[in-house]
């Protein structure tokens, strides 16, 4: 099974997202990744937002864990920025792609107003969107992420 580990970062009533456009399809999704032999969860969302963002994060909370059937997961994690500068990652998604292969796309990180989530259908996983969105008038809860399938 495929675990992908993935950040919540929000600062200043923004949320980072990564832009892409790849295969003639324009979208956002949140910074993460898939996890490397021996790493956890959160180990992968810490080195993932390094790697795609620049940043070095601390680890608040789960947020959220989606199950994609039999073959993938998605863990996401609400995190703190402890270090780095936004939008300076050098991962293999900027070295060993081809911006100008459709089919690898580009990725641009950015920061989306919170209250702006809601005007995007293309936003993903939607349902993580939907959270944030909702933490704005009910917070986030201490003690379980919420689980999606």
């Amino acid at each position: 099974m495929r675990v992908r580990a993935g950040i919540v970062l929000i600062r200043d009533g923004k949320v980072a997202l990564i832009e892409r456009h790849r295969a003639g399809l324009d979208y956002y999704v949140f910074p993460g990744g898939g996890m490397d032999e021996g790493e956890t969860p959160e180990q992968a969302a810490v080195r993932e937002a390094m790697e795609e963002l620049g940043i070095e994060v601390a680890i608040q909370q789960k947020i959220a864990e989606i199950q994609l059937g039999q073959k993938s997961r998605q863990v996401y994690f609400l995190v703190e920025q402890t270090g780095g500068e936004f939008g300076t990652g050098v991962g293999e998604e900027y070295t060993d792609s081809d911006p100008n292969n459709p089919e690898e796309g580009i990725y641009i990180p950015i920061w989306m107003p919170i209250n702006k989530l809601s005007e995007y259908r293309n936003i993903y996983p939607e349902s993580v969107a939907a959270q944030v969105i909702k933490s704005l008038t009910e917070g986030w809860a201490e003690d379980s992420a919420m689980t999606f399938e």
